[in-house]
């Protein structure tokens, strides 16, 4: 039996009795003569709520009958009264009817005809066919949609043929009567989801974050309640950020940047000094070892807490006839250096000493680090190494 889809004529019907016509999976899901409870389809997620005042966990669309997913059994032939979580249900509604307000605009005024559509917990994106969207654009686009918001135009719900119905802003691919969801002046579109009746029940629409999918651009979308929401968290923020700086809010972006550039110095100048300081150390171990017969200084080192590794390697690879093997016990780790005029390829060596210990790494003939399982298998590395 098929199921009558009450939101179909009446988003705003939140209260429904109905009759269990069908269960399966021991009576967790049922099917109802006629239901409110929106499924999850076309991007939009399935309402929540209760059935005779059992949890409905998920709504499935199955072709003509709807099935709902409940936390506990209820038997076929019960009669049950509905109630559809009305804050969901309309937040969605908001995001629904806003994104069609939005694809319209970015459609018609832009020629962006949007992919694909998603509709999350916290915000909603849709993807555009461009290669991207010029910040300028989008504040533009933003104000033009605020703007059909506030003119508070009808949003109107038809039935129409397939064959006859012209002026959809995609062609729909079913037959049959087709369900248009129309934004006076603005939008027509086959549509099986829920919506406000007038664009000001939407409230503002916010744009938020751009970012390249592919070949295509994802523009993060929020309206009514989440937007609002989300701006009064944004501006905590930036309170929160100004009395960091004991500055204004417009002060922040500069002294922001201005810490930044900051940083980056200070960050150059210690790299500067980790390095200097590693040329001395490893100058000081240099002299320590002795040569070989081939006139080469092995150099064994056990990393100590604060070492920089690479930076001591760097500075052995400038000292003539050095071969440097360090290693740090947490994590297992073991870095192999060595000089031009040593005839030791250190990334050969070392990775040739992991592949065998079951570690990884690798390098180039003059620096290698790689890691290893356990303190067993760094001592297994650092033997092979040192046989080399």
């Amino acid at each position: 039996m098929p199921t009558e889809r009450l939101y179909y004529t009446d988003a705003y019907c939140s209260r429904f009795t109905a009759t269990v016509v069908d269960a399966s999976d021991g009576g967790t899901r049922v099917y109802l003569d006629r239901s409110a409870f929106y499924p999850t389809s076309g991007g939009q997620p399935f309402d929540l709520g209760t059935l005779g005042g059992v949890a409905v966990r998920d709504v499935v669309d199955e072709d003509d009958r709807v099935a709902h997913l409940l936390a506990a059994p209820l038997a076929p032939g019960t009669a049950v009264e509905g109630e559809v979580d009305w804050a969901r249900r309309f937040d969605l509604m908001q995001q629904h009817t806003a994104q069609h307000l939005l694809s319209a605009i970015f459609a018609d005024r832009y020629g962006w005809p949007t992919v694909s559509v998603h509709f999350g917990d916290e915000s909603a994106t849709l993807d555009l066919d461009v290669g991207q969207v010029d910040a300028a654009v989008l504040r533009e686009a933003e104000r033009q949609a605020n703007a059909v918001v506030t003119e508070n135009r009808p949003v109107v719900v038809s039935f129409e043929d397939a064959a006859t119905a012209t002026g959809l802003r995609k062609a729909s691919e079913r037959t049959g009567v087709l369900r248009i969801v129309s934004i006076t002046g603005l939008d027509r579109s086959a549509c099986g989801g829920t919506h406000v009746r007038h664009t000001g029940e939407i409230g503002v629409i916010l744009l938020r974050k751009v970012e390249r999918v592919k070949k295509q651009v994802r523009i993060e979308f929020l309206a009514g309640g989440r937007a609002v929401r989300r701006a009064r968290q944004d501006q905590e923020l930036l309170a929160t950020l100004a009395a960091a700086f004991s500055a204004g809010a417009d002060e922040v972006p500069a002294l922001v940047e201005g810490q930044r550039a900051q940083l980056k110095e200070a960050e150059a100048l210690r790299r500067a000094l980790v390095e200097q300081l590693a040329g001395y150390r490893l100058r000081d171990l240099h002299a320590g070892a002795a040569p070989d017969a081939g006139g080469v200084r092995r150099i064994r080192y056990a990393a100590q807490p604060g070492d920089d590794l690479r930076a001591l390697g760097q500075a052995a690879t400038q000292l003539a006839g050095t071969v440097f093997l360090a290693t740090s016990e947490a994590p297992p780790t073991i870095l192999l250096a060595t000089s031009a005029d040593s005839g030791v390829d250190a990334g050969a060596v070392l990775k040739a000493a992991l592949s065998a210990a079951g570690g990884r790494g690798g390098g180039s003939p003059r620096l290698a680090q790689g890691t290893v399982p356990d303190a067993a298998a760094l001592a297994a590395v650092r033997a092979q190494v040192e046989g080399s």
